[in-house]
Parts: structure tokens; C-alpha cells; sequence
């Protein structure tokens, strides 16, 4: 399936999705959620398509079945996110978002633990360092040599400034001692487009919109980001097995609510999901993209946000990275 038939399914897929959410109805053994709002509304910072956005639907669908509520996902692209999380960190209570990580800015954006309220860890996983099949070179190792040679050849897409896949390209770059360009996109689908077309020559990104993809031949997957493989990509070396000795950038998903929202609700809500996220709808979305599902108390949550973005700001410094939105 050519990239355009793809992007027209995907839409179909996506707006089906939605009326479904929207129109969720209760339904027998409904799990009661005492929510502050008539619906929930759930927004994703970034373009449909990407996996934040794939996982989102799974799950929002799933926890307007269980609850009888309406849940409806409403996709707020830009700025790295910065727009949605601006948007539900000044919402009414019971706004829900989908944040994720790791992602820095250049100046201070609304957090989980401050202006956003932890509910739990929805997954972690891989990217994926791909280039367009028709222009790719061999291996990473002879994209990196020819990096050095000519490095205005050279830029890699991700999904924004700061973004989980914007920093594993920075930390390739600081590893490596070369400097491949970042070309920040508004969302994962997007990348997809151009560097499936060729109009740039590498991209990071999450592995479930790019896995069709690597198995049709549109796309060379030269490496996952983790420090294990990936069993829907077998043979797809991690960065470690290609000789980045302690390399390991995982691309993580959690879910975060407006202020004003009660400790009760989101308590109830962070029981609700996990059981959502180890049921096997969800859990097979996970597997296929090569990711592990969340867990954990919202609490849980918070203290992994804390630390994993703590990592990251490290390597900002060292990388001398400037970051803006």
C-alpha cells in the first residue's frame, strides 16, 4: 500500500474512531467513575496518526465502554506539544492529556506534578532510526561516516523540539561526534510522509506508525533505541549491538489531568486504565509497536516523570542542546 492510500485509510480509521467515542453508550457492568464533567475529553499535543495518538484512541475508546461515559479525543497539534498542554493545564477540571516523554522546552511549559495532576503511565518503548528505502545507505555506521564527510547531506526528522525522539537523535549525535541536522515536525505521521518521499534523508521516530512501513519495504530500519530488542522487528539491532556502548532512549506515554480534578476521580480513573492497559486490545497495540504497557499508581507516575526528565536535562547540558518551542 502506497503512502497516500495509507495516510486515506488511517483517516478513515481515525474519524470511525472518533464517532465512536463520541457516542460511546453505557454498557452492561459499567465501571462507576465519579467525573467532574458530563464527558471526558481527552486531547493529544500532536497530528493524528503518531503513536501517542494510536494508543490514546485504543484506550479512550475502551474507558468510554467501561464507564458509560462519552470520551472524546480531540488531536491539538504544535510547538512540541506545548499547545495542548497550555490548553488542558488552563482547562476545566477533568480535562484529560496525554503527555509525552521524555520532552524538555526551552522555557517553563505546564508539568505533571505542577500545573497538571498525575494519573498514570499508559507505555514505554522504542523509536526507530529509519531512512526512505529508495536513498538509504547500507547500515548506520556508513550513514554516520558519510555524516562526517558531508554533513549538510544530513538531517534527521522527529516529532518536535525537545521530544523523546528529537533528544535519542541529539544523544546519536553527541555519541557519535557528528552532527546530523534535527528537522522538528508537528507530529509522527508527518515525518512519516517526507521521509518515506525522500524529502529528508533519516527519521526517529515511535515504532507503531513506522512498522508497515519497514515490512512493505518503504522504509530501512537501521536500529531500535532501546537497549532490547524489539520482537516485531527482530532483526533490527539495538544501538548498543552496533557498537553505543550504554545507549538507551525509550519513547514513554502518560496520562496527565487538569487541575480541580478530585484525588477520588483520578484514583478510580488510574484503576480503570490499568486494567485497560493490561487487557488484550491495548496490549496487542503495545506488543505490535514493541513497547510494554504501563503501570503503577498515579503516584508512580510521578516519580518516574521526575527522574526520567531529569536524565534527559543532563544530556541537554552536556550536548550543549538549545531547546525551544
Amino acid at each position: 500500500m502506497n503512502i497516500s492510500n495509507w495516510s486515506g485509510l488511517w483517516r478513515g480509521i481515525v474519524l470511525a474512531v472518533g464517532l465512536c467515542l463520541a457516542c460511546t453508550a453505557r454498557a452492561d457492568g459499567a465501571q462507576s467513575l465519579d467525573w467532574p464533567a458530563s464527558q471526558i475529553n481527552w486531547v493529544v499535543g500532536f497530528a493524528p496518526g503518531g503513536t501517542a495518538d494510536i494508543l490514546t484512541r485504543i484506550a479512550a475508546r475502551q474507558l468510554g465502554q467501561r464507564t458509560g461515559l462519552s470520551v472524546v479525543v480531540e488531536n491539538r497539534p504544535g510547538a512540541s506539544g506545548v499547545i495542548a498542554l497550555n490548553y488542558v493545564a488552563r482547562g476545566p477540571a477533568g480535562t484529560l492529556i496525554t503527555v509525552p516523554g521524555p520532552i524538555l522546552f526551552g522555557k517553563p511549559e505546564p508539568e505533571v506534578g505542577k500545573q497538571l495532576l498525575s494519573v498514570g503511565l499508559m507505555a514505554q518503548g522504542p523509536m526507530v532510526i529509519v531512512a526512505g528505502a529508495r536513498k538509504a545507505l547500507p547500515t548506520l555506521q556508513a550513514v554516520l561516516d558519510d555524516a562526517r564527510r558531508h554533513p549538510e547531506r544530513w538531517s534527521f526528522a522527529s516529532s518536535g523540539t525537545g521530544t523523546s525522539q528529537h533528544l535519542a537523535g541529539e544523544l546519536l549525535n553527541l555519541m557519535a561526534h557528528v552532527h546530523i541536522q534535527h528537522v522538528p515536525y508537528k507530529g509522527g505521521s508527518q515525518a512519516l510522509n517526507d521521509v518515506i518521499g525522500g524529502q529528508i534523508p533519516l527519521a526517529i521516530l515511535g515504532s507503531a506508525p513506522l512498522l508497515p512501513h519497514i515490512r512493505s519495504g518503504a522504509l530501512k530500519a537501521y536500529a531500535v533505541t532501546t537497549s532490547y530488542r524489539v520482537s516485531s522487528l527482530p532483526d533490527v539491532p539495538t544501538m548498543e549491538q552496533l557498537g553505543f556502548k550504554s545507549y538507551d532512549a525509550s519513547q514513554w506515554f502518560g496520562v496527565a489531568v487538569s487541575k480541580g480534578t478530585p484525588e477520588a476521580s483520578i484514583h478510580k480513573l488510574n484503576a480503570i486504565l490499568q486494567d485497560i492497559f493490561r487487557g488484550p486490545e491495548f496490549r496487542k497495540a503495545v506488543d505490535a509497536a514493541g513497547m510494554l504497557p504501563g503501570s503503577g499508581s498515579a503516584q508512580d507516575f510521578l516519580q518516574f516523570y521526575r527522574k526520567d526528565t531529569a536524565k534527559w536535562q543532563d544530556v541537554v547540558t552536556k550536548a550543549h542542546i538549545v531547546l525551544g518551542n
